[in-house]
């Protein structure tokens, strides 16, 4: 059985992040340089919460069809074999995540962060929905 208490908590604070990274009130009370510190909180919640994400599925099919099956596939097999087994609906989606959490990695300029805050939230849905197909078949 999965403890999936850590997937929550960061589950929550992307939440939060998006929250106040979005908001348009938050951004007329910061300054600029305040307002950046926050959206980049919300990159790095992010990275967390995909990084948990793409490990919760790994766990959750080594426990359920054994590591063999996993151990060394691609990020894409990965998805493939998660959306075959209803963890996921969209391979290309989460591949599109894969990619703003490589982006974050090798590039941290404005372009990019609007990028990537922008996916969050629409990452954010969908790991939520992961996280309710990971709770729902959690023996």
């Amino acid at each position: 059985m999965l403890d999936l208490s850590a997937f929550e908590k960061a589950l929550h604070a992307l939440d939060e992040a998006i929250r106040a990274g979005g908001s348009e009130e938050l951004k007329l009370l910061l300054t600029p340089g305040q307002y950046n510190t926050l959206r980049y909180g919300l990159v790095q919640r992010f990275e967390f919460t995909y990084e948990l994400s793409w490990k919760f599925i790994k766990r959750w099919l080594e426990a359920n069809l054994g590591a063999v099956y996993v151990d060394g596939v691609s990020r894409r097999e990965l998805f493939r074999i998660a959306a075959e087994h209803r963890l996921i609906a969209d391979v290309e989606q989460w591949m599109f995540f894969h990619k703003l959490r490589n982006l974050t990695s090798h590039t941290y300029d404005e372009e990019t962060a609007n990028e990537v805050c922008t996916g969050a939230e629409l990452f954010f849905r969908q790991a939520r929905l992961l996280r309710d197909a990971l709770a729902a078949r959690n023996d």
